[in-house]
């Protein structure tokens, strides 16, 4: 999951963070690519309108 399509859905960095009872600085620190436990947790968080792609993921080299 891409942290550009997560700040686009909820507004900011820092209403990710509070969604996800996380520190907003620790949002900060993401790449491109959102650590996969988070963009799973958003996942149900949303209902399944923000989507992990797992292909993503098949390289945990990548910061897409």
């Amino acid at each position: 999951m891409r942290k550009s399509d997560v700040i686009t859905y909820y507004g900011s960095g820092i209403a990710v963070a509070r969604v996800l009872k996380i520190s907003s600085s620790a949002v900060s620190q993401w790449a491109l690519l959102i650590p996969e436990k988070q963009a799973y947790r958003l996942e149900k968080i949303t209902q399944g309108q923000l989507k992990v792609d797992p292909s993503l993921y098949d390289d945990q080299s990548s910061t897409i």
